[in-house]
């Protein structure tokens, strides 16, 4: 396990602390150097893990570039270092570790084939030191990780090769099993994997959350195609164990690229007070809020609809929907339709405010939302009713990507500077 630190590092002490934190708001507008980088997710050079650490300090925002494998640390770590080191490509999520240590997510090798593999970042220098896990042990796939050192664990998912995913969506790849449904269970302390779990049902497996109390031994995952949430847990006899405890029906649709269309669940996340899940259907166009006091049993506690693709007037019409009546209105928030789904969401401290945008990978944004490529994507805000639950648009916030000064960009990923439900592990 990690060293532990002295105090007053960077963060909070608890999960319940951080929702005590300060209220969220744009400060600053950056312009990256390159283009068809597609920034994806993100993270910090030190996180709560390091909390007791006085010499460590949240200072830098760590940008894993999805297509050219570039790490973006205010410098710029070029591909070709990770490449020669780590074999590895087609950067995704990035956690900070206890040890002060940044460790990145990747996809594949750097000719794009499958590997599910984790670059090792030196946090104060960013010297690329190689891989996270031992020489020839990376997984097949490998896509988002999330870590609980007090059960010794790490859990990693999947997507798919970049060569498969880089172009577009083909539903013939689904067919021949080039998506991935497993998760990869890791000892945390021997960097080694020692199970995998094929899920059932569970199409692309891509955002995974433990719960927030360190103490935790379970958590969720969404699967995208799926459409489902996934609960994983430590069973009596040690090992982990998977269940389904959501389904999101498929629609029979006309005009669409399939008979049938999937929710596309694309996000997931925890309250700090690991009282609610959130996650976004970008295809069907809603955001849905449960209650997971019993998370064997999750209840539905809200949902509200924010675009997607069965919207009226549009060129899918709904045959058969075992969920609503009617197809949802088109979403126009401050004379602007918004154009896309519900993707990436970001939950304020308090828990009292949901942030989305709207665009999932540009590619891919192309080939199911062409207008997001012409008008940009947006940031959208969501009121939510913490003690009974429920979801409330909030009319007077929009964040409008389309009118940047450098033209139309597709925004992704959402971060606080002082931490958030998904960059932060306590330990």
């Amino acid at each position: 396990m990690a060293t532990k630190c002295g105090k007053c590092g960077p963060g909070y002490p608890s999960p319940l602390e951080a929702m005590k934190g300060t209220c969220e708001k744009v400060i600053h507008r950056l312009p990256m150097p390159n283009l068809k980088d597609e920034l994806h997710h993100s993270g910090w050079n030190t996180c709560s893990s390091c909390f007791g650490d006085s010499t460590k300090s949240r200072t830098k925002l760590v940008l894993p570039s999805l297509i050219s494998s570039r790490v973006y640390v205010v410098e710029v770590i070029e591909p070709k270092e990770i490449h020669a080191k780590c074999d590895l490509g087609y950067l995704h999520t990035s956690h900070c570790l206890a040890s002060g240590e940044v460790m990145i997510s990747a996809l594949g090798d750097p000719k794009g084939n499958s590997k599910g593999g984790f670059v090792l970042l030196d946090g104060e220098t960013f010297e690329v030191k190689g891989t996270w896990e031992r020489p020839g042990g990376a997984a097949p796939m490998g896509y988002d990780f999330w870590y609980q050192p007090r059960h010794n664990v790490m859990i990693s998912t999947e997507w798919a090769a970049p060569n498969v995913l880089r172009d577009g969506f083909n539903p013939a790849d689904v067919e021949a099993g080039l998506y991935g449904q497993c998760l990869h269970v890791w000892d945390w302390q021997r960097h080694e994997r020692v199970q995998t779990l094929t899920l059932q049902d569970g199409l692309i497996p891509l955002e995974i959350r433990f719960l927030h109390n360190p103490a935790a031994d379970q958590g969720f995952v969404g699967c995208a195609l799926g459409s489902n949430i996934q609960r994983f847990y430590k069973n009596q006899g040690g090992t982990w164990s998977v269940e389904k405890v959501i389904q999101v029906p498929p629609k029979k649709v006309k005009g669409w690229i399939l008979p049938e269309m999937p929710s596309l669940i694309t996000d997931i996340l925890l309250s700090l007070d690991d009282r609610f899940l959130y996650f976004s259907n970008w295809l069907h166009g809603d955001l849905r809020q449960y209650d997971i006091s019993d998370p064997k049993r999750p209840r539905l506690a809200g949902q509200i609809f924010l675009g997607g693709s069965i919207v009226k007037g549009g060129p899918v019409q709904v045959l058969e929907d075992q969920e609503l009546k009617c197809q949802p209105e088109p979403l126009v928030v401050k004379g602007k339709r918004v154009a896309g789904g519900p993707q990436m969401i970001q939950l304020s401290l308090d828990g009292t405010r949901l942030y989305v945008t709207t665009s999932l990978y540009s590619a891919w944004d192309k080939q199911f939302y062409p207008d997001l490529i012409r008008e940009g994507s947006v940031m959208l805000q969501i009121d939510v009713d913490t003690v009974r639950g429920g979801l409330k648009l909030n009319p007077n916030f929009l964040v409008d990507f389309g009118k940047e000064p450098l033209g139309p960009a597709l925004a992704h990923e959402l971060r606080y500077p002082g931490g958030d439900c998904s960059s932060d592990i306590w330990l």
